[in-house]
């Protein structure tokens, strides 16, 4: 028995869009890393890029729990001494809506060339339009 490895032009892409609002940021976006990555594909292959696209509308009306608006804090640093910036999810929410979004699924992909190429095959939109109707999207596979 040998084990079936896809190769880069036989994977068939397909297009998803998911509505964000009142979803969990957390779950949702641990589902939608797992389509990027094509785990939920049969011809899986762990160094390969496998996965679907993903369309994310209404992603200003995202969900998080607890106190997470005004405890979750993202950091950056500008390579200075003393050039740690930080931001709440609740500013990071109203200033790039989009960012609270992708910043989660980044962190879900590997850490390595493979996860950058599959972060660019999220496309997130704050409001409830986007430009991809061509692509003729269907609806997400997990809809609660």
């Amino acid at each position: 028995m040998k084990s079936y490895m896809a190769r880069t032009g036989e994977v068939l892409r397909k297009w998803y869009v998911v509505d964000a609002q009142g979803k969990v940021l957390g779950r949702l976006a641990s589902r939608i890393a797992m389509v990027l990555r094509g785990k939920t594909k049969p011809v899986f292959t762990p160094h390969m890029d496998t996965g679907d696209f993903v369309v994310v509308v209404n992603a200003a009306q995202v969900r998080l729990t607890g106190r997470k608006l005004d405890n979750k804090f993202y950091y950056r640093h500008s390579g200075y001494p003393g050039g740690l910036k930080t931001t709440s999810a609740r500013q990071l929410l109203q200033r790039k809506p989009e960012e609270v979004l992708r910043h989660a699924v980044r962190g879900m992909l590997p850490k390595n060339s493979l996860g950058r190429h599959l972060l660019k095959k999220l496309k997130v939109y704050p409001g409830g339009e986007h430009p991809h109707q061509a692509q003729q999207p269907v609806p997400f596979p997990w809809e609660d």
